[in-house]
């Protein structure tokens, strides 16, 4: 009897229909067995991990508010207010000057290391510079976050608090000499200007690394618009580049602000480490993290309190900076994952 060409193409396909479905069996019944197990297994350890963070977190939290009861007991909402910092006689504790030499020194770098950042992105970018320039400057700016922070110490005592004294200094005074932010130093070369420029050179690459890859994500049609319409490649930059990127650079400067609000070696190796707040940037100072390292080692129970209160501050400002940072450089991403 003869076979129809019909039945010659159903058969093949009749077999592979029930090869499939026993496979399928067998896959279920796999996964009954010894597999489930292992996903659950894997997505309990994966959660674990996650969840381990939050905890540390929160455990870090809790230890220094524990430890810093006594001071916040003691000094309540004065401590944040107050200047004095007496561990001898009058055992009188506040964290006014290092606030202010935190938040002074740290808006400082960020001015400078802003400019300076945003440049080396634009014209990684935008300037359509040849391979064998931008490669090794590219690759130049991200082995900078590679070198510890004390050797930024190091190079700031023996190379830059000498140049800013021999040099900087009275060149800036010479020319500003007549306001109140560049009067007479008598600090040496440890001042605030000089811890600035030592974190604007520690968070450069930070900044120049985010925005880069922010300006990258920019739509072509943005700038193609305004090429169209006879614009400058400067007026592409202002107008279609910098609107659309500005809240991921924005949020580059927050997070290098994070790192320079909580640096500890170099900004202790070349700040003075003394109590000031005033308008002079040639004057010594201090910050939250340098006071909390030269002064942790031989600390009483009260002024033991006062810098575990001095961390909380300091981890809550770099907490809050953090998530501020994530969330503009996550609505950047969104646009121009929405726009794509």
């Amino acid at each position: 009897m003869a076979i129809s060409p019909k039945h010659q193409v159903e058969e093949p396909v009749a077999k592979q229909s029930v090869a499939m479905s026993a496979l399928h069996k067998a896959t279920v019944a796999h996964r009954r067995g010894g597999l489930v197990n292992g996903d659950t297994l894997f997505r309990g350890i994966t959660t674990f991990f996650a969840l381990s963070v939050l905890l540390v977190a929160v455990l870090m939290i809790a230890t220094l508010w524990y430890n810093a009861r006594a001071s916040m007991a003691h000094f309540g909402f004065g401590f944040i207010t107050s200047n004095a910092w007496d561990p001898n006689l009058k055992l009188l504790f506040g964290a006014g000057p290092f606030i202010f030499g935190t938040i002074v020194s740290s808006l400082m770098a960020i001015v400078l290391a802003g400019l300076v950042g945003v440049g080396v992105a634009l014209l990684l970018v935008e300037l359509r510079l040849p391979r064998w320039f931008s490669t090794p400057v590219s690759l130049l700016v991200e082995m900078l976050a590679a070198i510890p922070s004390v050797v930024y110490g190091v190079w700031g005592i023996f190379v830059l608090i000498p140049l800013m004294q021999a040099h900087i200094d009275p060149f800036l005074q010479k020319l500003f000499g007549w306001t109140p932010f560049f009067a007479l130093d008598t600090s040496g070369g440890h001042s605030l200007l000089t811890a600035a420029l030592v974190l604007a050179v520690m968070i450069v690459p930070t900044v120049t690394t985010i925005s880069r890859d922010v300006i990258r994500v920019v739509p072509a049609d943005q700038r193609e618009a305004l090429l169209a319409l006879g614009g400058t490649q400067w007026e592409v930059i202002r107008f279609a580049v910098l609107p659309y990127a500005r809240p991921g650079i924005i949020g580059a400067l927050i997070l290098a602000m994070g790192r320079a609000v909580g640096e500890t070696m170099a900004v202790t190796m070349v700040i003075g480490n003394s109590s000031y707040i005033g308008p002079n940037v040639f004057s010594s100072a201090d910050t939250l993290a340098s006071r909390i390292a030269n002064n942790l080692g031989d600390a009483g129970d009260l002024e033991l309190s006062a810098l575990f209160e001095l961390g909380l501050i300091l981890l809550v400002v770099s907490v809050l900076l953090n998530v501020l940072a994530r969330l503009l450089v996550w609505s950047v991403s969104r646009g121009s994952a929405a726009m794509a």
